[in-house]
């Protein structure tokens, strides 16, 4: 279990730069576009077995460097985008660190089965009786 998104705040850094995407003649002068940015090796709020389960499981998203990055720029507010791109961060966290749930192997029931074997037994005798007898 991950501690909670607050904890994770010392360690992120936020840059931001002008978006595109919706704004009027606004979106030239603000920048809205925020971009989190976290190093996973270097994390004081994870342990080591839940670090090495987000680099294997983030390996395609981190920079050589070993930064996490998530941009947002969905908001024309920069403190919405900074919102929605905490969120984002903390969801991708959560979902790396979950372990799915073992698949038990399962088996069809026997009527399942004896119902199978009816109906190609039904479809045989359907095709059997289109044959011409000599």
């Amino acid at each position: 279990m991950l501690p909670p998104a607050a904890a994770f705040s010392p360690e992120i850094t936020y840059q931001t730069s002008r978006a595109s995407g919706p704004g009027g003649q606004n979106v030239n002068k603000v920048e809205s576009r925020v971009e989190l940015r976290w190093n996973l090796p270097a994390s004081q709020v994870v342990n080591e077995t839940q670090k090495a389960l987000l680099l294997e499981k983030l390996a395609n998203q981190l920079t050589t460097e070993g930064d996490l990055l998530v941009v947002a720029q969905d908001d024309r507010s920069q403190l919405r985008n900074k919102e929605i791109a905490l969120a984002r961060f903390y969801e991708l966290l959560q979902k790396s660190v979950r372990r799915p749930k073992p698949r038990r192997p399962t088996r069809p029931s026997a009527g399942a089965v004896r119902q199978r074997l009816e109906g190609k037994k039904r479809q045989s005798d359907k095709k059997a009786n289109r044959r011409r007898f000599d």
